[in-house]
């Protein structure tokens, strides 16, 4: 029977989503990405902090997990599974149409065959949108994606910074881009720069009702 992985280098690896998280039978770790990853693409459902996606310039490949999805999964279901999890979809009757509503916002599923010894891998991958893309843009986008709205929480660019280091992810410009943001946070680490910021958020908040 083919077997068929979901290769995960972002927020995917901690959060696959309802639909591939309990279709995952197996992982394989420290898997490095065959294209260039950054954090090169602003997402509208994280207010608009930056991301991870494929770069054809600059970045750097990086550590992801292949998530070995169960019997049975063919790969029009994988695909759609992918594609539903990367745009924040819920209902399962939509399905992925690569030829539909071309763009740079356009989430495609593209398969790596024979990859770490399974038949089909597939990834997600979406154009970059971050210009200039420069560490000091990113600290800036960063900071700003903080909110204080329940349903932000933990979707900010600070955040999805702090996980992508604790998965060992390390980027051409992230070193920088950390630093840039604790220069601008005057922390110490980016727990800290978070803290701060959602501190001052409150205070406004604050403010503005007295």
């Amino acid at each position: 029977m083919k077997r068929i992985g979901i290769l995960a280098y972002g927020s995917l690896i901690d959060n696959p989503g309802p639909e591939l998280g309990p279709n995952t039978v197996a992982k394989i770790k420290d898997v490095n990405t065959p294209f260039r990853v950054e954090f090169a693409r602003k997402s509208r459902s994280r207010n608009y902090a930056p991301t991870l996606v494929p770069v054809t310039e600059g970045g750097a490949s990086v550590k992801g997990v292949i998530l070995i999805l169960r019997d049975g999964i063919s790969e029009t279901e994988a695909k759609n599974m992918l594609w539903r999890r990367e745009t924040n979809c819920f209902d399962t009757r939509k399905i992925y149409q690569p030829h539909a509503n071309p763009g740079d916002n356009k989430v495609y599923a593209e398969p790596l065959e024979h990859f770490k010894g399974i038949n089909v891998v597939y990834y997600a991958r979406i154009a970059a949108n971050i210009q200039p893309l420069t560490p000091s843009r990113l600290a800036k986008l960063a900071i700003q994606s903080v909110s204080l709205k329940k349903k932000d929480q933990g979707r900010d660019g600070i955040s999805y910074l702090i996980n992508a280091k604790a998965n060992g992810i390390q980027t051409l410009l992230m070193s920088a881009y950390e630093q840039e943001i604790l220069q601008r946070m005057n922390a110490k680490n980016l727990e800290e720069a978070l803290s701060l910021q959602i501190n001052l958020l409150q205070e406004n908040a604050g403010s503005l009702r007295a």
